[in-house]
């Protein structure tokens, strides 16, 4: 990292923002270091006018830059404000914001926080793009940019440097997924556990949806069959075998999966099994074949197909880009 540039990252913040938001941004960023303790990340606030921004409670947050430090940015974040939460707003885009927008890199990375989402849309960066929202306006989303494909069951989404999140805390889920995009799990784990948060959410919002749930005697049976399958990863696995290792139909199981995670038993599995490979392509030297046997995945072939549709790379490259050392450089 000696000389290397570090990732500029700019939060733009209108009136009535939630503090919340934009903390988790400054703090999450800027704890990740790299192996001697150096900052990966700089982190800088700006508003379409400097001064005291209001929030939603009794403080206002003094910004001291205006827009014009988006034009150095590598990644720019979109918090919600208020206003995104009155119907009457929605849809439309303050000329101010759209002009600070027009400002941003065309190769930077661009993210929003909960309904955040709306200001992307409405300046046309989510025209085409899979993206979600606090799953209360999802379908406001969908119905008022039919061009995006909106997911209401996701924590956060990533398509082509533009990313969404979910409600509130699922702001943390992504900038934790673009910290590890950037420089591997191992320095993700490390922020989150310095932040006292875990490193990965399973499922996706749906677990967060109020709905009538059966009322539950005993463990939840979904948590036996996700014990059995982290144990397991490396076996050829079906929705039979975990059905039958939590003692439920195979339906049952299936619907209850998705009510405790917001995922069906073979996304979530699928998860887990890219999860596994990744930390063992970053910690271990072991053959990618062997990689792909422990992770369940059969043959290197297989592990490649499913790494390209997922991460958009190799096994290899993904190695040589977020494989950990330890020890002093050479």
């Amino acid at each position: 990292m000696e000389g290397t540039k570090r990732h500029h990252v700019v939060v733009l913040v209108r009136a009535g923002l939630i503090p919340m938001e934009l903390g988790i941004v400054h703090r999450l960023f800027t704890t990740a270091t790299d192996h001697d303790g150096r900052p990966l990340y700089t982190v800088r606030t700006c508003a379409t006018v400097p001064g005291v921004v209001a929030t939603d409670t009794d403080i206002g947050i003094h910004v001291p830059h205006g827009p014009e430090i988006l034009r150095d940015a590598d990644t720019v974040v979109v918090p919600a404000a208020v206003e995104d939460y009155r119907p009457q707003q929605r849809g439309r885009l303050d000329p101010e914001v759209r002009r600070a927008l027009a400002l941003v890199p065309a190769g930077a990375r661009l993210a929003s926080i909960c309904t955040g989402a709306f200001v992307l849309a409405a300046a046309g960066r989510l025209d085409g793009r899979r993206a979600t929202t606090h799953w209360k306006s999802c379908a406001e989303l969908a119905e008022l940019y039919p061009d995006t494909e909106v997911d209401p069951d996701v924590l956060y989404t990533d398509d082509g440097g533009v990313l969404t999140s979910a409600g509130v805390a699922a702001g943390v889920d992504l900038c934790l997924h673009m910290i590890r995009a950037d420089h591997g799990a191992e320095v993700a784990n490390a922020v989150a556990r310095d932040t006292v948060v875990p490193p990965h959410r399973e499922g996706g919002q749906a677990q967060y949806i109020e709905r009538p749930v059966p009322p539950q005697c005993g463990p939840s049976p979904t948590a036996a069959a996700r014990a059995y399958a982290l144990e397991h990863l490396g076996e050829p696995l079906t929705l039979d075998d975990l059905a039958r290792r939590a003692g439920v139909s195979v339906r049952t199981l299936s619907r209850r999966f998705r009510q405790e995670t917001g995922a069906t038993p073979m996304r979530w599995l699928a998860e887990r099994r890219l999860d596994h490979a990744r930390r063992l392509l970053e910690r271990t030297d072991h053959p990618v074949d062997r990689v792909a046997a422990d992770a369940g995945y059969g043959t290197g072939t297989a592990m490649r197909l499913h790494f390209r549709e997922a991460l958009g790379v190799s096994p290899r490259a993904y190695r040589n880009t977020f494989r950990v050392r330890t020890g002093p450089p050479p």
